[in-house]
C-alpha cells in the first residue's frame, strides 16, 4: 500500500488582505460598534466647499478627530460654524477608505449647551402638561371674523413686517394693535408676558399674535420660559403663537390656543381673506336669490290653481243656502216622527201608571193619628224624668259637704291631701289643711291624744 496516498493536506497559508479591503472592514467595525453618538468640542480648521460640504477638526484640550458634514446634512444647519466655536455633533463614527483616515461623520450640529437647553425645555413641557395647561380641551376657538388683531412683537423684528403685509393683503379692513416688546436676550421673557397681560387687560382685540422670527434655541429660548407660559393660559383673549420656522417648537406652542408653524402663518391663520368673505357672501346672495325665485314661483302656480278654483260668491251662497234648507227639511221629518212615537209611549206609560197607585188617604190617617199618640206619650215622659230629677237633685244637695263645712264642721286632710278620719292618722309638729266653708287653713299639731271610751 501508498503511504502517501493517506498523508495529512498541508495547512492553508493565512488569506492576504488587500488595503482597501483592510479599510473597508476597519470601517464596517466602527460603524457596528459605535451607534450615533453625540460629541462635544471646538471647532477648528473649518471649511465649506464649493460642493456644501463642510470639512472640519473636533478637538479639546487632549485630543482630536477630523469630521465631514455633506451637503445634504449641513443645509438643516441654524448656523454657519466658525473658528473656536463650541459645538456638539451627532455623529457616526467612520473611515475614510482612500486615505485611511478615522472621522466623524456629522449628521447634526448644535452650539455647545443647546443639549442642556432642550433637557430643560423636556422638564418644563412635561410639568406643565402633568398640570393640564396643554389640555386641548382647555384651549378657545379662534374667531372666524377678527374685527382688531393684537401683536406681541418687537417693532425692529422682520416677523412684524411679514405679518403686516400678509394682514393688508388678506384683510385691509382689521384693525391692528401693536404691544412691542423685545423678544430675545436677557429679561425678554418677563416683558414677553408683561405686554401678553397688557393686551388681555385691555381687551381691545379679538385674537392675539405672539410671533417671532427663526433663530438658534438660544435666541428663541425667551418663549420657553414658564411665565411665558402661564401668561398665556391665562390671557382672556384666544393667542395665536408663531414662533419661528416650521420645525421650531415652544412651550408658548403648546400653551397657545393655536399653534402656527411661522409668523406670516400666524397672521394667515388670524384673519380669512376678505376676497373669501366677499366670495362667500356672493354665493350666499345667489342661494338666496335662487330660494326666492323659487319660492315665487311656487307662490305664483298655487295662485293660478286656487284662481282656478274660485266661483262666484254669490253663486256659492245660493248654493249653501239650498243646502241649508234640504237640510233643515230632512232635519225636521227626522225628529217628528220620534217625537210623535215618544210622546204616545209617555201617555200609555202615564195611564198604567194611574191605574197601579194605590189609595194612600187612609194609611196618612193612620200616621197622623200614631204622630199624635206619640207625641202625648214622650211629653209625659219628659215631665216624669223631670220630677225624679229634681227629687235627687234635692237628696243630692243635702248629701253636699258644703252644706256640711256652712253647718260650722270643717274637713282635715294631710300634707298629701289625704282626709284625716282619726287621731292616729295625725302625728305631733306636723301640719296639716283645715277647710272650712269659706276657704282654707293651714294648721300645726301640738300633741295627738286619742279619746278614751
Amino acid at each position: 500500500m501508498n503511504s502517501d496516498r493517506y498523508s495529512a493536506p498541508p495547512p492553508a497559508a493565512p488569506a492576504v488582505l488587500s488595503v482597501s479591503a483592510l479599510n473597508q472592514a476597519v470601517s464596517r467595525m466602527l460603524e457596528r460598534n459605535f451607534p450615533l453618538s453625540w460629541v462635544s468640542g471646538e471647532i477648528s480648521n473649518f471649511t465649506c466647499a464649493a460642493s456644501g460640504h463642510w470639512y472640519f477638526t473636533l478637538k479639546d484640550s487632549a485630543a482630536q478627530v477630523r469630521a465631514v458634514m455633506f451637503r445634504g446634512r449641513a443645509q438643516y444647519a441654524d448656523f454657519m460654524p466658525r473658528e473656536g466655536d463650541k459645538v456638539e455633533v451627532r455623529a457616526l463614527v467612520t473611515l475614510y477608505a482612500p486615505r485611511g483616515d478615522y472621522q466623524l461623520s456629522v449628521e447634526a450640529i448644535r452650539r455647545a449647551g443647546v443639549g442642556n437647553l432642550y433637557e430643560a425645555f423636556l422638564q418644563l413641557k412635561e410639568k406643565l402638561n402633568a398640570e393640564g395647561l396643554f389640555d386641548p380641551a382647555r384651549k378657545r376657538a379662534i374667531p372666524a371674523f377678527a374685527r382688531t388683531i393684537g401683536i406681541v412683537t418687537s417693532p425692529q423684528a422682520a416677523a412684524l413686517r411679514d405679518i403686516l403685509t400678509t394682514l393688508q393683503r388678506r384683510a385691509p379692513h382689521v384693525r391692528v394693535i401693536l404691544y412691542p416688546t423685545p423678544v430675545q436676550g436677557e429679561g425678554s421673557a418677563n416683558k414677553i408676558a408683561q405686554a401678553i397681560a397688557t393686551a388681555s387687560a385691555r381687551a381691545e382685540c379679538d385674537v392675539l399674535l405672539v410671533c417671532r422670527g427663526g433663530g438658534s434655541i438660544e435666541d428663541l429660548w425667551s418663549f420657553n420660559h414658564e411665565l411665558v407660559a402661564r401668561t398665556i393660559v391665562g390671557c382672556d383673549i384666544p393667542v395665536i403663537v408663531g414662533v419661528g420656522h416650521e420645525t421650531d417648537f415652544t412651550i408658548a406652542d403648546f400653551a397657545a390656543d393655536l399653534r402656527a408653524p411661522t409668523p406670516t402663518a400666524a397672521a394667515e391663520l388670524a384673519a380669512t381673506p376678505r376676497a373669501d368673505w366677499l366670495a362667500r357672501l356672493e354665493a350666499q346672495a345667489d342661494d338666496m336669490r335662487y330660494v326666492l325665485k323659487r319660492q315665487l314661483s311656487d307662490t305664483a302656480q298655487t295662485l293660478d290653481w286656487l284662481s282656478r278654483r274660485l266661483i262666484s260668491p254669490a253663486a256659492y251662497i245660493a248654493h249653501e243656502r239650498m243646502k241649508l234648507q234640504n237640510l233643515q227639511a230632512r232635519l225636521g221629518h227626522a225628529t217628528r216622527i220620534p217625537l210623535s212615537k215618544a210622546q204616545f209611549a209617555l201617555a200609555q206609560l202615564r195611564n198604567r201608571w194611574l191605574s197601579q197607585l194605590p189609595d194612600t188617604q187612609a194609611q196618612r190617617l193612620n200616621v197622623i193619628n200614631h204622630a199624635r199618640r206619640m207625641s202625648n206619650q214622650i211629653s209625659n215622659n219628659i215631665a216624669t224624668q223631670r220630677q225624679s230629677l229634681a227629687a235627687l237633685s234635692a237628696q243630692l244637695e243635702m248629701l253636699n259637704p258644703q252644706r256640711t263645712l256652712e253647718r260650722g264642721y270643717a274637713m282635715i286632710t294631710d300634707d298629701k291631701g289625704k282626709i284625716v278620719r282619726a287621731p292616729k292618722e295625725l302625728n305631733a309638729r306636723h301640719s296639716v289643711t283645715v277647710r272650712l266653708a269659706d276657704g282654707t287653713a293651714q294648721v300645726g299639731i301640738a300633741s295627738v291624744q286619742e279619746t278614751l271610751e
